[in-house]
């Protein structure tokens, strides 16, 4: 674990090294995706069925039983305790009212030459959402991706999830239902990301990809971008949290070790402007550690990417969360909206004592599917604003290009575009 002071000689570069830190998960995986993308293209279902029964160890009977059929889907539902659907459908709907408030309206300007001017927002009208299946199961995955789709407007939206062992999880298959996923497919890995992109006799294509994956499918969704639109590229994930000296030493630790929980290479930072506190937070970690249930993952997170670092004042540690630009943010001080409007990157904000960056994972409303890897200096969460697309038209009049034509005329014509002047000078009587 890092410990930094800003008060002590040599902090920049240590601090330059924390930012530069790399977190992968694997070594490069691009030639086995690529290979695997490539069988798919050139195979299609039947590419599909070997290497599900390579990589998911379960041999599907035919195409159609890659295919999760609405009875299976009951039959999960059947299986499902009824508080967590009901907590299933609070999430649910709390995620859909925060999405249903994003939607933008369409733009009309009459200018003053004679011309209309608009903009017109639509909705992309397939969506492909893959939802991790290996180390664990993510119905909160389901909802996140699948919910700002709908209420975009999408018709249809198809999941894939993989089944090891061919072993369906049913809380997954809930959400799913819920979400108002159009079909499952029980597929995993690059594999989906390319059937997803480039369509099989099965499989109809999609024209975006979303979701969270392993290496292998943060590189197919790297190469099969520009056939199909994509969320991101999602790396380790990270909060940082910025404490004040009132803070119990002990939620600061559990709030750092929900993230170092999700795998080895998350990265949890604790700023704080007490070093009274940074001790004690360092000591409540180890303390948490002796009876977590994924202590090994988080402890190995917390050795190899965790950092303390103790500023001077609430004001330099906003500045550098902002050189950090992190997936979460949590601000555990006396005034956190104060402090709030000093931060400019963050993927997202959790404020005050009483809002955990677990909260936003599963109930909140805002998306969970955030920008990671400091780039959050320049992307935001997953919105919907992702399943939309914008459309500008322009209405002329005679009157209208006769006040505007002959400059763009002039224009073209500077540009060395003699067809783009004259189909505009003809309309002009010239």
């Amino acid at each position: 674990m890092i410990r930094l002071d800003t008060s002590e000689d040599g902090f920049e570069a240590g601090f330059a090294s924390l930012l530069d830190m790399a977190r992968d998960t694997t070594a490069r995986v691009d030639g086995a995706v690529a290979e695997i993308i490539a069988q798919v293209r050139r195979s299609g279902d039947s590419a599909l069925l070997e290497l599900t029964a390579r990589f998911d160890r379960w041999q599907p009977a035919s195409a159609e039983a890659l295919r999760v059929t609405p009875a299976e889907i009951d039959a999960a539902l059947a299986e499902c305790d009824p508080a967590l659907i009901a907590a299933l459908d609070h999430a649910a709907t709390r995620i859909e009212r925060f999405h249903r408030a994003q939607m933008p309206a369409d733009v009309l300007l009459d200018d003053p030459a004679g011309l209309s001017l608009g903009m017109r927002w639509g909705a992309i009208d397939a969506v492909g959402i893959y939802v991790p299946g290996g180390k664990a199961a993510y119905p909160s995955s389901v909802l996140m991706n699948a919910i700002p789709a709908r209420v975009a407007g999408v018709s249809r939206v198809a999941m894939c999830v993989p089944t090891p062992g061919g072993v369906l999880n049913p809380l997954v298959l809930a959400a799913a239902r819920r979400a108002g996923v159009s079909e499952v497919w029980r597929i995993g890995g690059a594999q989906a990301i390319a059937a997803l992109a480039w369509g099989t006799a099965s499989i109809p294509p999609v024209d975006r990809v979303a979701g969270p994956g392993n290496a292998y499918v943060a590189e197919a969704k790297r190469q099969v971008f520009g056939r199909v639109g994509i969320d991101s590229i999602a790396g380790p994930s990270e909060v940082v949290v910025i404490a004040d000296r009132w803070q119990d030493p002990a939620r600061v630790a559990m709030d750092l070790l929900a993230q170092a929980e999700h795998d080895e290479s998350a990265q949890s930072i604790l700023i704080t402007d007490s070093a009274t506190l940074a001790g004690a937070v360092e000591r409540a970690v180890q303390d948490a550690l002796q009876t977590l249930p994924r202590a090994a993952i988080a402890g190995e997170s917390w050795a190899r990417n965790g950092a303390v670092i103790v500023a001077r004042s609430l004001e330099e540690a906003a500045a550098l969360s902002d050189r950090l630009a992190p997936e979460h943010l949590e601000l555990l001080v006396e005034e956190p909206r104060a402090l709030f409007a000093r931060i400019r990157h963050a993927g997202a904000a959790f404020l005050g004592g009483f809002c955990p960056e677990a909260l936003g994972d599963y109930i909140a409303g805002p998306n969970h599917v955030l920008p990671t890897g400091r780039t959050a200096r320049f992307a935001s969460g997953l919105s919907v604003f992702d399943f939309l697309k914008r459309t500008t038209w322009v209405d002329a009049t005679q009157e209208g290009l006769a006040a505007i034509g002959p400059d763009a005329v002039l224009l073209a014509e500077a540009e060395g575009l003699g067809a783009h002047a004259q189909s505009i000078a003809m309309r002009l009587g010239r």
